[in-house]
Formats: C-alpha cells, sequence, structure tokens
C-alpha cells in the first residue's frame, strides 16, 4: 500500500475511532444522567412520603391531643365541686319558708347567719331550719357593724343572739358572720366562735333583677366558693334556686360551710 493510502487510512480509522469515543461518552453522560434523573425522582417520592408521613403523624398528634383535652375538660366538668351557699338578715316569715321549701325539693344544705331579734320572733323558723339539717349561725341582734367605738356592744350583741339561737336549737352557735365583714380575732378566743366570710357576692340586696344575680354567682362561682345571699327578698330566693341548678348541672355539690373550711 502507497504511503499516502495508508494516510488516507490511518486519518479515517482514527476519526472513526474518535466518533465511537464520542459516541460513547455521550452514551456515558446520557446513563449518568438518566440515572440521577431517576435517583432524584425516588429522592423526591420518597421525601414526599417521609413528608407526608410526617404531616399525618403530626395531625395525629394534634388529634390525640385535642381528645385528650376535651377529656380532661368532661372529667372535669363530671367531678364534683364543692360549693357553699349561705343566707344573712333571716330568718323571714315568708320568703325564708318559701327558701326551705326549695332547699328540701332539692336536698340542699345550707348555712344561715340570722339576726337575733329576727330569730326571736320566728323560732319556728329557726326550728325547721335545725331540722332539716342547715347550719344556723349568728349575725349580731340588730345587724350592728364593729368599729373601734363599739366593740363591747358588739360583743354583747353576739352573746344576745347566741343566746336566743341555743334557747331555740339548745346547741352551742360556732359560727359567726359579722356584718360588712368587720372582724376582732381576739372575739373568736373570747367567745369561742369562728368567723366565716364569703368570696362570692352578687350584691342581691340592692337589685330586684333575678337574672342577674344569678347570672353574677355562676359566673363567680369556683370550687370551695362560699356565695352571698339574703333570705328576705323574693329575688334573692329565686336566684338562689336558679343558680343551684345551674351549679349542679355544671358538677357542683353543695355542702353546709364547715365543710369547706375544716374538711
Amino acid at each position: 500500500m502507497s504511503s499516502d493510502r495508508w494516510g488516507i487510512f490511518m486519518r479515517k480509522f482514527k476519526k472513526q475511532e474518535w466518533m465511537v469515543l464520542g459516541l460513547e461518552a455521550a452514551l456515558a453522560l446520557l446513563l449518568i444522567f438518566g440515572y440521577k434523573n431517576t435517583a432524584a425522582q425516588k429522592v423526591d417520592t420518597w421525601s414526599g412520603h417521609v413528608e407526608s408521613g410526617a404531616d399525618e403523624k403530626e395531625k395525629g398528634i394534634k388529634a390525640g391531643k385535642k381528645k385528650g383535652e376535651e377529656k380532661e375538660e368532661e372529667e372535669e366538668m363530671l367531678q364534683e365541686k364543692k360549693i357553699a351557699i349561705t343566707f344573712d338578715d333571716g330568718p323571714h316569715p315568708v320568703y325564708t319558708e318559701k327558701l326551705l321549701d326549695g332547699l328540701k325539693d332539692r336536698d340542699i344544705k345550707a348555712t344561715f347567719f340570722v339576726l337575733g331579734e329576727k330569730a326571736k320572733e320566728h323560732p319556728e323558723i329557726i326550728e325547721r331550719m335545725q331540722e332539716e339539717g342547715h347550719i344556723i349561725g349568728n349575725h349580731t341582734y340588730t345587724h350592728i357593724q364593729l368599729r373601734s367605738t363599739n366593740r363591747e356592744k358588739f360583743r354583747d350583741e353576739l352573746i344576745r343572739t347566741n343566746q336566743v339561737i341555743s334557747g331555740i336549737t339548745e346547741q352551742e352557735v360556732q359560727y359567726v358572720r359579722p356584718p360588712y365583714g368587720t372582724w376582732d380575732k381576739k372575739l373568736e378566743e373570747e367567745l369561742n366562735m369562728f368567723p366565716v366570710l364569703w368570696n362570692v357576692d352578687p350584691n342581691d340586696w340592692c337589685t330586684g333583677n333575678t337574672n342577674r344575680v344569678t347570672k353574677s354567682i355562676v359566673d363567680k362561682a369556683k370550687e370551695n366558693s362560699i356565695i352571698l345571699l339574703h333570705d328576705c327578698y323574693q329575688s334573692s330566693v329565686d336566684a338562689a334556686l336558679s343558680s343551684i341548678d345551674i351549679l349542679e348541672e355544671r358538677g357542683f355539690r353543695f355542702v353546709t360551710v364547715e365543710e369547706i373550711l375544716f374538711e
């Protein structure tokens, strides 16, 4: 073969060789990129499954938490909470009797802080309170407020009222509610009496609006609350009984003040 033909052959061979190499390189690149795309798709799909699984898990956690909270609220609603209802300034010959009827129908025990002068006028109502299981406490004889200038008179009124109540019930009076909440702790030892104040006051004495008084009571009521009312107004009696019905539905159990204070 002449040198010219050999040169032409070699150039063609090298050209073909380079073409083959180029095709192989291109094929390799296609394979690489194809693998990467496939891998990327698989990663995306896997990531989607992971994210979807995480979302579902988070939703499940939230749903479980919500159910748990709802269960706790339901259990709290069903759990009995103690509360005491108390009445001052009686006994009244009409309204206290109506109140006692309503309490008896509901099997509710209350605490009455009576005025000595009214207890003396209506001993039969005091007897009924005792017979039906209510606690009877002292609210002074004439609703006197303790001041720095009248301590002895205040003390005498407590003693006089104790004598009236004990003369009817033949039991010692243990509890006192000082009018307007003013008190001298030294009297506790002097008279062997325990003061009982309050933490729910709907101010029933200054309104005849039963619904307003009821709303005030049920909105403020909490476990171990002591409700202050007066059994000398029709609106107060109605509000007391309505509040009892509502609060019992909400899981409250009405007790006398001694269960709140000493248990």
